[in-house]
């Protein structure tokens, strides 16, 4: 019998149970529902930084060549990573960019692997399959309005390059008119309206759920 396939995703928000960590859960229940084994990693929980600039894994010859030297809490995530199948990456939208923490896992999971040659190459070992999910408070209609949509579409666009041309294919997912707060009446927010909020939350959330569920599920199955 085949080994089974193994799916990991990697949470970006400081939230467990929230919209980025839901939907992340609901990807790899598609995956083991194909079989596969699963892993959620909070980057949160995580000791590390960026990118430090010191092109070890670029030196000729080097003992980390294609490889990240600094050593920390992500050092084994990236040995797992590398004997996975697929990887799901979740992150909400802080202030027009993933957060922090995953802007410095990309850093340092992704620039080691890509040559400075022209054309560059990569030095992953082998293909796997990646997906990006996205979740933002705003609405299409008030990124259209604000001039923004195309902005943020060449943030996913990005990544997706990045991802598709290091591990070898890449999708993603944007989950908008997500809901902040339990409470809107706690917090200065009253440019949006609660009702209108928990109205999506109840009908809008469970769609992005079950195509979270859906990605999951293809991303086993090809």
């Amino acid at each position: 019998m085949p080994d089974s396939k193994k799916v990991i995703a990697v949470n970006g928000s400081p939230r467990k149970k929230w919209n980025t960590a839901t939907l992340l859960e609901k990807t790899l229940e598609g995956a083991s529902s194909q079989g596969a084994q699963t892993e959620l990693i909070h980057l949160y929980d995580l000791g590390f930084k960026g990118c430090i600039s010191c092109f070890a894994c670029k030196t000729r010859g080097g003992g980390n060549y294609g490889r990240c030297a600094v050593k920390d809490d992500l050092t084994p995530v990236f040995a797992r990573i590398e004997k996975s199948d697929a990887v799901v990456l979740g992150s909400p939208i802080y202030f027009g960019a993933v957060t922090g923490e995953m802007r410095s896992f990309l850093e340092r999971w992704l620039f080691p692997y890509l040559t400075y040659t022209d054309p560059p190459r990569t030095l992953f070992p082998g293909k796997i399959r990646t997906a990006f999910i996205y979740t933002m408070n705003m609405t299409e209609e008030e990124l259209d309005s604000r001039g923004m949509s195309e902005i943020y579409q060449s943030h996913y666009a990005m990544n997706e390059s990045y991802l598709s041309r290091i591990c070898g294919h890449s999708t993603f997912q944007v989950c908008m008119d997500t809901l902040q707060f339990d409470d809107y009446s706690k917090v200065l927010a009253d440019r949006w309206d609660p009702e209108a909020k928990k109205k999506a939350r109840e009908e809008v959330f469970p769609v992005d759920c079950a195509k979270a569920y859906e990605l999951g599920a293809k991303l086993v199955k090809e």
